[in-house]
């Protein structure tokens, strides 16, 4: 394979940055491909780094979480230049969702590799994402989970979060609407997913793929908030909607009204707020993934 030029973007906050940079390079570098480095310090600066370069690269890895893959997709959507997934974050769900390891020498390799794939992105008031779009509990939840709790205890410090946000949990008054019905609920989260897991490994619905050109909703229900931990298995494997307390749909598009302003999660970061009009874009970016 001819080599390539590749632009390695970093994220020096990620949980594992730091570690996995080396090992990764060194198996890009020895299967002939030029690597280009852009440290990036926050997110804002991932898109003018990558628009900087688009014009002498031939594709873009991104080393961090799934905040970090998030902050560059509108440059790959104006760009068209293919993503390679170095898994660096806590909950890297991105990865798990492609089936990308987070070992650094086994994801470079499947850069290394070169095949590809297109998946699908969602939308949500201009701003994209790859996993889950989720009102309620994770957007509560994301704000209890600060930078420097994710680097301290990684996974758990979702845990203690969780724990937080559930002993503060109150349902809210909603509006849904799709293409086939318009109804009112009172719910705990109203979350909207493109690819499959979120959440640290919860399943989005069982079916679910970040290439199948829908989106999968599900609707918190719940009156007593205890119930949520007889629950977790279901979450796990993405058959929460078997209980009568999850309501759930599929669809291109979903309008959320809410009788307040309500802040949005999007793949773990707080990026807008209700009402929402979320939409599917179906095959929007390449990325490198595991030869099926």
């Amino acid at each position: 394979m001819i080599g390539r030029k590749l632009l390695l973007v970093s994220n020096p906050h990620s949980r594992r940055g730091e570690t996995i940079l080396a090992p990764a390079t060194e198996v890009l570098t020895a299967a002939g491909h030029q690597i280009i480095p852009a440290v990036c310090n926050t997110a804002a600066d991932i898109l003018p780094a990558i628009l900087a370069e688009a014009d002498e690269i031939d594709g873009v890895v991104v080393a961090g979480g799934d905040g970090t893959m998030n902050a560059a997709a509108r440059a790959l959507v104006l760009t068209g230049l293919p993503l390679g997934v170095l898994p660096s974050g806590t909950a890297n769900d991105l990865a798990r969702t492609l089936g990308i390891p987070e070992d650094p020498v086994k994801a470079a390799g499947i850069i290394a590799a070169g095949h590809s794939r297109r998946i699908d992105l969602g939308e949500v008031n201009g701003h994209y994402f790859f996993n889950v779009a989720s009102i309620g509990l994770a957007a509560d939840l994301a704000q209890k989970l600060t930078r420097q709790t994710k680097r301290r205890f990684g996974r758990f410090g979702y845990a203690i979060a969780a724990l937080k946000t559930l002993a503060g949990a109150r349902p809210f008054s909603a509006e849904i609407v799709n293409k086939d019905e318009r109804i009112m609920v009172k719910t705990l989260q109203i979350a909207i997913g493109n690819g499959r897991f979120y959440g640290g490994g919860m399943a989005v619905e069982s079916s679910a793929a970040i290439d199948d050109s829908h989106l999968d909703l599900y609707s918190l229900e719940v009156e007593r908030v205890w119930k949520l931990a007889l629950m977790l298995g279901s979450f796990r494997s993405g058959r929460h909607g078997l209980w009568e307390e999850v309501r759930t749909a599929r669809c291109t598009q979903f309008d959320v009204f809410t009788r307040r302003p309500r802040p949005i999660n999007l793949d773990g970061e707080l990026m807008t707020s209700t009402p929402a009009k979320f939409s599917i874009r179906p095959g929007a970016i390449i990325v490198y993934a595991p030869a099926p």
